[in-house]
């Protein structure tokens, strides 16, 4: 008699539930995550702008505007950004926590922060 091989019906159930568990996890956290990554753009694109560079706290809250204007930026606000001068160019970095509730009683705190420092 020769012996099966292959995937139990348990074994196959497993896998889908850990698979499932996983990609609602990635979905709950895509959102904040990818306001980060807008952040970390916007900052390196406010630290090259001329008029940020060589201005003052009004002008950068102008730029700073219409560009968490257009991503659809809400995590935090022109007052929460530190503007750092280091010779002659700017750092432009925040700090902010985001709560995402998972289930029931269970939430994920995650600390996010930006900046237009290079390097990851």
């Amino acid at each position: 008699m020769k012996k099966q091989m292959g995937v139990t019906l348990s074994g196959l159930l497993m896998v889908c539930f850990v698979l499932i568990i996983v990609t609602l996890l990635g979905l709950k956290l895509f959102q904040p995550y990818q306001e980060y990554f807008a952040l970390q753009k916007i900052f390196k694109a406010l630290a090259q702008k001329p008029e940020v560079r060589t201005g003052g706290k009004r002008e950068f809250i102008t730029a700073w505007a219409a560009y968490a204007q257009i991503e659809n930026v809400s995590a935090i606000t022109g007052d929460d950004i530190e503007i750092v001068r280091e010779g002659g160019n700017i750092v432009i970095s925040a700090a902010y926590q985001k709560k995402v509730h998972l289930f029931k009683n269970i939430s994920l705190l995650i600390d996010f922060t930006p900046s237009s420092a290079a390097g990851p």
